[in-house]
């Protein structure tokens, strides 16, 4: 019996190579229509069948402009490029007829979210549907699905693909993370053998760190469709709200064991703003999906796994905005064939199903379009209704106002409207000033996507969450706001939002004062240290000229540097004309307060920063880190692979970041090598788990609280629940801060909204003034937190630093610099960086 069971299995992985090899675009196309010759198929281009090798965006980019210029029924649009330069590419797929008339349809599908789009007539308008592919690069079946996808719409003739050309307006991104794609395209297709093996335990199906599921900065860019920080996301979110599509379709993979999931997700965890109907019309279109799944005989299963509560991911984003999302999540074959509980996990079964998954899609688009045209009317309909009570949201920061723009921007990329404040105005304790503030009308199209993005949510039907329970944009950017502002305080709206150009720098003979409250101003600080110039810190504040100065304040000498007073003047007016950042010459050092020749004014090193990534590091973590130095303050950072510390001269660097671990990633040799370096006089920062390191390697003694939990009264059922109710996904949590410690510097208020996922609880010190960040006796802002896991956080401290030798080690308990728009706490990082010698 084993014989004939081992020979049934050698047969079964023999007919599946067979299959692999042999397979063809037939095998994934529909037979009842025919195809015109005419129109090049994906070998004739990228010289090899879909499925046969993974397609790399080169070559998934060629095909598709090759189907633009051979079918009258697309038409290609480059949108722009990701970082590497890929370009992000948007096929509009429809009938000729509707080409012709392609600025009508859209202006008139536009109207139905109106003010008066509830009273317009939809019996003969084309339904539109985004479908998109891939947007994590190593769940790659949808892209290589979008070659015979793409195919079919231009190629396909009869009835049936006429009717659905006839009244589909198809917005098609082959590709939405090009650079993962790539990445994992080249890993699985420089590992593939002649015979492929599909043994799990071959190099082909374990990707090297970081993987190609993020883009070139390790971003997980199915979570930034809310903040669009991104320049993927960016086109994604400007093509969405061009044409506010009917249904956006995201298709991804999920573990090898695994089927083929289709949405609605759990419903318990669908947000409260999403309209019940939503989730009906989802239901009602993943019939199409379990007809036609079930025609190819493949399983799959729905409203047992995910969810729809994070508006910052591509399946719930349309929700908040009238639209359908849909996931799609396909059991991996994550290289050519892979071994699963299911049998062998072939690639071009994988991409059968998402082909399959696409076209039902369009089926039911075509079989409900009336009725979800209908939906998108009734849901603006609701939406004017709502927001017709009036009222106002004020936001801003008087002494910041590079942050406050940084959300308008985003507002603006959301088609939400907003206008300048009229006159300087205080509401509830709190200063907005014209230029650093603006104030956002209820009454506007976009309403539902407004209390989104400003609501503070902290009670919750599901204690689970897929993703984070809380985004709260003004607590996200610690800007001070009000949501019950009076429109009478707005002024002009703001169709062209430009940044405010700070006073000209003069010349000074004496010195330049720099306050530490803009965003921007980290970046000001190396631009002036990269050249050379010498600056310094104020460690308390003073008033110069009448204007009060911060802690923190900066100072730039003119004497005793080796640039003239004349060459110095200029440099500070290009840096400030750069950074929008305020830089103020005086004339005299007495001050009052300490006097700019105090030694309560010290010098500033030229930082010159390490971040830890490799294996053991989360890519994540390490990305918005890279990110924010790269990309934000354009400053230089080294990407230290732990492979290879033991061999790095690490005294060439001032600072060494570790972010986050996942796993162990150090040993006990680089442990002691950077205990060395710190005793030298390094400053070592670091975040989350790293803490557990710290400790663990007699870096800085950290004291986390511990808890047993028993489980009372859960059965066996229950128990997976259980125990995810007591995860911190992700929620907002109130510190008070100390203003005057050096980690504080820049920072107005007295409390300090931070983020949260974990659960890390870290005792306070004995010492009031060790503890610059603590969390308070109630703080909780917006979120899901268990109610052991709130009395845990209560008072606990967020931030520690210990001096070792003549060095610093620095830790956070939480990430500062999360998904890249958590702006609010990014200055910590920058305070740890410039001043962590003077903690």
């Amino acid at each position: 019996m084993k014989k004939i069971l081992f020979l049934l299995a050698i047969i079964t992985i023999t007919n599946t190579v067979a299959q692999i090899e042999t397979v063809d675009l037939s095998y994934y196309l529909p037979t009842d229509v025919t195809y015109n010759q005419s129109i090049p198929k994906p070998k004739d281009i990228i010289k090899h069948e879909v499925g046969e090798w993974h397609v790399t965006h080169d070559k998934l980019t060629q095909y598709m402009m090759a189907l633009a210029e051979s079918s009258e029924r697309i038409t290609i649009e480059d949108r722009g490029t990701t970082y590497e330069g890929r370009p992000l590419l948007l096929l509009t797929i429809t009938s000729p007829s509707n080409h012709a008339n392609i600025e009508t349809i859209r202006k008139n599908h536009l109207n139905l979210t109106s003010k008066d789009g509830g009273n317009m007539e939809i019996s003969n308008m084309p339904i539109v549907v985004q479908q998109g592919f891939s947007i994590h690069g190593n769940e790659p079946s949808g892209s290589n699905a979008a070659l015979a996808v793409a195919y079919y719409l231009a190629a396909a003739q009869g009835p049936k693909i006429d009717e659905l050309l006839k009244n589909v307006i198809i917005l098609f991104d082959p590709s939405y993370n090009p650079d993962g794609l790539q990445r994992f395209s080249y890993w699985a297709n420089m590992h593939k053998s002649k015979n492929i093996n599909p043994d799990p335990n071959d190099r082909e199906y374990d990707e090297v760190w970081p993987g190609g599921r993020t883009n070139h900065y390790w971003f997980d860019m199915n979570r930034d469709w809310l903040p669009v920080q991104l320049p993927e996301s960016r086109v994604r979110i400007e093509t969405f709200h061009k044409w506010m599509p009917n249904i956006l379709t995201d298709h991804h993979e999920m573990g090898t064991n695994s089927s083929f999931f289709f949405q609605p997700g759990i419903p318990s965890r669908t947000h409260p703003l999403t309209p019940q109907q939503n989730q009906d019309l989802t239901g009602e279109i993943g019939k199409y999906h379990a007809k036609a799944l079930d025609k190819i005989g493949s399983f799959y299963y729905t409203e047992e796994d995910y969810d729809d509560f994070y508006y910052g991911k591509g399946s719930t984003f349309p929700d908040v905005n009238g639209s359908i999302g849909i996931l799609f999540e396909q059991a991996s074959s994550r290289g050519h064939a892979q071994e699963s509980d299911n049998g062998v996990l072939t690639f071009p079964f994988t991409i059968h199903n998402q082909f399959t998954a696409a076209l039902s899609t369009l089926d039911a688009a075509v079989g409900m379009r009336t009725k979800i045209l209908k939906y998108q009317q009734q849901f603006y309909k609701d939406a004017f209704s709502q927001a017709s009570k009036g009222g106002a949201i004020v936001f801003g920061d008087e002494k910041d106002p590079s942050k406050a723009f940084e959300l308008a921007q985003i507002l603006q990329r959301h088609g939400i409207k907003f206008h300048e404040i009229k006159d300087d105005f205080s509401s509830s304790g709190k200063n907005y000033k014209k230029g650093t503030s603006y104030i956002i009308p209820k009454n506007q199209r976009q309403h539902r996507l407004i209390n989104a993005m400003f609501e503070k949510r902290t009670t919750f039907q599901d204690s689970l969450f897929y993703d984070i329970s809380a985004w709260t944009f003004p607590l996200a950017f610690n800007l001070d706001y009000d949501k019950n502002a009076s429109l009478n305080n707005a002024g002009a709206e703001i169709s062209e939002l430009k940044r405010n150009a700070p006073k000209l720098v003069t010349t000074s003979q004496y010195a330049y004062l720099m306050e530490w409250h803009d965003y921007y101003t980290p970046k000001a600080l190396n631009m002036i240290l990269s050249k050379g110039l010498r600056a310094s810190v104020g460690m308390a504040p003073f008033t110069s000229g009448g204007t009060k100065y911060d802690y923190g304040t900066i100072m730039i000498p003119v004497k005793n540097q080796d640039l003239s007073p004349e060459e110095i003047g200029e440099l500070l007016r290009q840096i400030s004309e750069e950074t929008k950042v305020t830089i103020t010459p005086v004339t005299t050092g007495s001050t009052m307060g300490i006097d700019l020749g105090s030694n309560d004014f010290r010098a500033i090193e030229m930082p010159k920063v390490a971040l830890l990534v490799g294996d053991g590091m989360n890519p994540y973590d390490a990305g918005e880190i890279w990110h924010l130095f790269d990309q934000r303050y354009d400053m230089l950072i080294t990407k230290l692979d732990v492979n290879t510390l033991n061999r790095t001269d690490l005294s060439r660097y001032t600072d060494i970041i570790m972010p986050t671990t996942w796993g162990s990633g150090l040993g006990k040799n680089e442990a002691e090598k950077i205990k060395d370096w710190v005793k030298n006089g390094g400053t070592l920062i670091g975040y989350k788990n790293a803490g557990r390191f710290f400790d663990s390697n007699e870096l800085l003694k950290i004291d986390f609280k511990t808890r047993k939990d028993t489980a009372t009264a859960i059965s066996f059922e229950q128990r997976g629940d259980y125990r995810g109710a007591q995860v911190i996904g992700g929620a907002i949590f109130e510190t008070k801060i100390d203003r005057s410690h050096p980690i504080a510097f820049g920072y107005k208020n007295e409390t300090l909204p931070t983020f949260r996922n974990s659960t890390l609880f870290m005792e306070a010190d004995k010492n009031s003034y060790n503890n610059p960040i603590q969390y308070t006796s109630n703080p909780l802002m917006s979120g899901y937190i268990s109610q052991p896991n709130l009395e845990d956080l209560k008072n606990t401290a967020m931030f520690k630093m210990g001096n070792l030798g003549r060095g610093e080690v620095i830790y956070f308990t939480d990430n500062t610099n999360f998904r890249a728009f958590w702006f609010g706490t990014n200055k910590l990082l920058m305070n740890a960086v410039f001043f962590g010698n003077e903690m």
